[in-house]
């Protein structure tokens, strides 16, 4: 007997998501692929394929005509798909770095686009990495609604992927997505969230308590600390499948701190 389709998940009134079979302690529950779709459009849109997980990509490909593929950026939980899932489709692929567009052009920090009868504004974030951007729907809902990739996560925190990402560029993106209000969060991973500016400042006090810890590790490790041995301190109690996560993090911290 065929095991059925997943069938998508309503996340806001314009986007519904498949969650792929890809969990893990950096991807959570796995990644979320986004479906959006203005009512009585005859296109979507998909936001990050994804893994290359065949089930998955036909999943999405049946959810319906597909005119656009974005991706949030190039990690690989998100875009390992995407080339499969253009020839699933032939749709084009569109991302901020050339390398991860398929048939298509690169993004633009603040362009417009329509598809699927969404307008869809492209927010630059860099910072988890240098090409992450974030996708405005400011039709979706009283407040619009932001696809926020690995920038915002529906839970926890996000990890800096130094030296391609930095702090520096993370508190920037930040400001810009606090200036976007209350809306939606729509994150690459984990569960929607209602209040995108709430979330902003809940992250932005996480950093500077992470940057407090920093600077006290330092006093007790010596100025030249490496990022092992400030994660020993400040990251003693995380588990060992994220501890290479955090000393990225913690280098990220460091060279922002000594960068000033």
């Amino acid at each position: 007997m065929q095991t059925p389709a997943p069938t998508p998940v309503r996340s806001s009134e314009l986007s519904s998501f498949l969650l792929a079979p890809n969990p893990g302690p950096m991807s959570l529950d796995g990644t979320n692929s986004y479906l959006l779709s203005a009512p009585g459009a005859q296109g979507l849109v998909v936001v990050d394929p994804g893994p290359a997980d065949e089930g998955h990509l036909q999943a999405l490909a049946s959810a319906g005509t597909v005119e656009l593929v974005l991706i949030t950026h190039r990690h690989p939980d998100h875009t390992e798909g995407s080339v499969r899932f253009a020839e699933l489709t032939g749709a084009p692929v569109r991302a901020l770095d050339p390398e991860y567009c398929v048939n298509g052009k690169p993004l633009e920090d603040g362009e417009e686009i329509t598809a699927g009868g969404v307008r869809i504004r492209v927010v630059a974030t860099p910072g988890h990495t240098s090409d992450s951007v974030c996708f405005l729907l400011p039709d979706d809902g009283p407040a619009g609604a932001v696809l926020t990739g690995d920038t915002i996560l529906g839970r926890g925190t996000t990890v800096l992927d130094w030296p391609d990402g930095t702090l520096a560029d993370y508190l920037h993106s930040l400001d810009v997505l606090d200036r976007l209000g209350p809306a939606t969060v729509l994150p690459a991973h984990g569960p929607v969230l209602p209040n995108l500016s709430s979330v902003v400042l809940t992250y932005r006090d996480h950093r500077t308590e992470r940057l407090a810890q920093i600077k006290a590790a330092l006093e007790h490790a010596g100025p030249d600390a490496t990022p092992e041995q400030v994660a020993d301190l400040v990251y003693a109690d995380v588990p060992a499948n994220v501890r290479a996560a955090a000393e990225l993090s913690v280098a990220a911290q460091l060279e922002y701190l000594r960068s000033r």
